[in-house]
């Protein structure tokens, strides 16, 4: 059975495993929402959590017809920059982190427009770096109850805290800090690497509708 997930900036754990485990169809027919991973990740740097957020440009319509597929990312600012030279502070001494340094620098070169345009881009990255196939499944129209398919959306809000069980693994600054759950897939990509697939297919997904 097929689950519905919303694309998110570079998402963290929980949706990743699910991504790696179960077939996804992504939710694109939505409607913007803030305090999500629509535009923002979770890191570990020297100081513990940090989150980095994608500037959107405000189109002064009302929430319910701001569409998520018409979110302009607001390029004024320089965030692709600050946000790739934040990743090189935290990760530069990570196992991995040269490893797959050009696969994910160049999502900071290139300038895009559209935020779901650009987060789906940063999956699809991250499951060429996993050697995992991209989704590409895609909702044509948007329900607010599932009746076939398995709900997941929920996943994309950066207010719920979901019940999951993380085995820790060696982080950057972990013996300073203690060990962050639930960061980024960057996160563990740079510090497990090739084991990191091997990771999110652990982690049980008993948090979504079954």
């Amino acid at each position: 059975m097929s689950v519905i997930m919303h694309p998110g900036y570079f998402l963290n754990l929980t949706n990743f495993a699910v991504i790696a485990q179960k077939e996804i169809i992504w939710e694109v027919s939505g409607n913007y929402q803030k305090q999500s991973y629509r535009n923002r990740c979770d890191i570990a740097n020297d100081r513990g959590l940090h989150t980095l957020s994608i500037p959107v440009k405000h189109n002064g319509k009302s929430k319910d017809s701001n569409a998520y597929a018409d979110v302009k990312i607001d390029n004024k600012y320089a965030w692709q920059r600050q946000h790739w030279r934040t990743l090189q502070t935290a990760y530069r001494t990570s196992p991995f982190f040269e490893f797959y340094e050009d696969e994910i620098s160049v999502l900071y070169t290139q300038e895009y427009d559209n935020l779901l345009d650009f987060n789906l881009k940063t999956i699809e990255v991250i499951c060429d770096c996993l050697q995992m196939e991209m989704p590409t499944g895609k909702t044509t129209i948007y329900h607010k109850s599932l009746k076939k398919e398995i709900e997941a959306r929920h996943l994309i809000s950066a207010k719920n805290k979901v019940n999951v069980t993380f085995e820790s693994y060696v982080q950057v600054f972990g013996e300073r800090n203690g060990f962050i759950e639930n960061l980024s897939i960057l996160d563990l990509l740079f510090n497990e690497g090739t084991n990191a697939l091997t990771y999110l297919e652990s982690i049980a997904t008993d948090f979504i509708d079954a």
